[in-house]
């Protein structure tokens, strides 16, 4: 195998793995219905969980346990802030020819929530425009 052509794996591997990133950014950022919990609400019921334990039967206790642990986790997330701006400059460097190469649409990238102003800074276009 020529240098060259190993150069022209690493580089696809890089862009699906800047593409790969980005939309699993997009997937895990998406906003949820309902009114958005602050980190001070989560804490509020974590506290309301920790003083219902005492006195809960032990189906109750068992459904109370399981939402504390899902709170937490959720506060551990909270935490856990992507570069957002970082994986979205990746992206636009690497969908164009990514998507150019595995023929991927315009609207196969829209299906997936990735904005137009994305798109059109990576050079993807909608069908049929110059």
């Amino acid at each position: 195998m020529s240098d060259s052509h190993k150069a022209a794996l690493a580089e696809g591997r890089d862009q699906g793995r800047a593409v790969r990133r980005y939309l699993e950014t997009l997937e895990a950022h998406k906003p949820k219905r309902g009114r958005k919990r602050t980190p001070e609400s989560v804490q509020k019921r974590l506290t309301a969980i920790n003083q219902q334990l005492d006195d809960a039967d032990a189906l109750t206790r068992l459904h109370l346990v399981q939402e504390r642990m899902n709170l937490e986790a959720e506060l551990a997330s909270a935490d856990n802030t992507v570069d957002v701006q970082g994986v979205e400059e990746e992206f636009v460097v690497a969908a164009g020819p990514y998507g150019a190469r595995k023929g991927i649409t315009y609207a196969a990238w829209r299906h997936l929530g990735v904005g137009p102003a994305v798109l059109r800074r990576a050079g993807i276009k909608r069908s049929g425009e110059s």
